[in-house]
């Protein structure tokens, strides 16, 4: 009985969480700079305020009961203190106004990083916290310090329109929690998932500059009688009715790799796109010049800089 009580007060817990967000401001992207005036800043107490508040609520019927003065006087004073407290948690929040913001290069199921800039009004704000998920991340701001990075959750390549932010406060004594929501129009770029299965394949636009039998994974084809056992795909196998052997080349020095589209076949979009990723991020690593071909033959490179990669990457990322 006990157990399914506290599983129904649980559930409706969760479901006033999910209810609550709904009526606060916020919801719609709103473009920067974005200030919090005294209408969009909500401030409850806390469990710790609550106890406090049931405290002195005891203190001041004791005190009146027997009429000791210096009894009432400590809980005037701690009732002056708790409204203060209130106050002071307001205003960590009041007036904050969040001037610019973005992001760096981030890949697709890893956190992005977002640097925010807030404008300086030379106040301290050293309790700020800022929540995109469940995670609270702590954000302090100095008096001269308007800066803070958080990171964001990623779970899809491509452009992401930013979240609803929480900011919140229970500075000074923790009495009360203050809090505003926040969403800024703006959307980021999220790089797909770097897949780093096989090796970049070392294909180039002369076959007379390659030679069979080489180092460098040139791609697959059907087995044959007298194939090495230890050439055999067996994972790319294992979607077929039928063995496949990894073929080899030498790579011709100087000559810049050839990543294909529609060199890849047997795979579905998603990872053949997260194939490509990892094999430009790898010959990026090693400064080797490459090509990327998309499905639509738009061909980037040679090039090995750093804006070559981040151009195939954008283009992979915007693929539909």
């Amino acid at each position: 009985m006990d157990t399914a009580a506290r599983g129904s007060g649980a559930n409706l817990a969760a479901r006033i969480r999910r209810w609550l967000p709904g009526l606060a401001r916020g919801r719609t992207p709103e473009p920067l700079p974005i200030r919090l005036d005294r209408r969009r800043i909500y401030i409850v107490p806390t469990r710790a305020g609550l106890g406090f508040a049931v405290l002195l609520a005891a203190m001041l019927t004791g005190a009146l009961n027997y009429q000791n003065n210096a009894a009432l006087l400590l809980t005037c004073m701690l009732g002056a203190t708790l409204a203060c407290s209130m106050l002071l948690t307001w205003r960590e929040l009041h007036d904050l106004t969040l001037r610019s913001l973005h992001a760096d290069h981030g890949f697709c199921d890893a956190r992005l990083p977002l640097h925010l800039a807030f404008a300086d009004d030379g106040r301290n704000r050293p309790g700020l916290h800022i929540a995109l998920d469940e995670i609270q991340q702590p954000c302090p701001l100095r008096r001269g310090t308007s800066r803070t990075t958080l990171t964001v959750p990623t779970e899809r390549r491509g452009w992401m329109a930013l979240p609803r932010m929480r900011l919140s406060s229970t500075l000074p004594f923790g009495m009360f929690r203050a809090w505003s929501w926040i969403t800024p129009d703006q959307h980021v770029l999220v790089y797909p998932r770097a897949l780093h299965d096989t090796p970049p394949r070392a294909r180039h636009d002369n076959p007379n500059e390659r030679s069979a039998g080489g180092d460098e994974f040139a791609g697959l084809r059907d087995y044959h009688p007298g194939d090495p056992i230890r050439h055999v795909a067996w994972k790319a196998s294992a979607r077929h009715e039928h063995l496949l052997v990894r073929q080899f080349d030498h790579a011709a020095p100087g000559q810049p790799l050839r990543f294909d589209w529609n060199a890849l076949s047997g795979v579905d979009r998603e990872t053949r796109i997260a194939r490509l990723t990892g094999w430009v991020c790898d010959a990026y690593a090693q400064a080797h010049p490459w090509i990327l071909i998309l499905e639509d033959r738009r061909s980037f490179g040679p090039a090995s800089d750093a804006a070559h990669y981040h151009r195939c990457l954008t283009a992979l990322a915007e693929l539909p």
